[in-house]
């Protein structure tokens, strides 16, 4: 999938607890944990989305750059 330049990933840490499955999925270790929250390193994001349906608690989307 191609990088959508009008979405950006978005971690909602009011959910995320860290349980890491996003990070293990990751094809281009664009995910990590920082105490227990997932952080995102936006510019290396792909936007493949192979993380989202992952998350067991849905803390995870992809978003208008405008809604940021």
């Amino acid at each position: 999938m191609a990088r959508d330049p009008e979405r950006i990933f978005k971690v909602h840490d009011d959910r995320c607890f860290g349980c890491a499955a996003c990070v293990a999925l990751c094809p281009v270790d664009a995910l990590r944990l920082d105490n227990l929250l997932a952080i995102v390193d936006e510019p290396i994001c792909t936007h493949c989305s192979l993380c989202i349906p992952a998350c067991p608690v849905h803390a995870l989307s992809l978003i208008p750059v405008a809604t940021q």
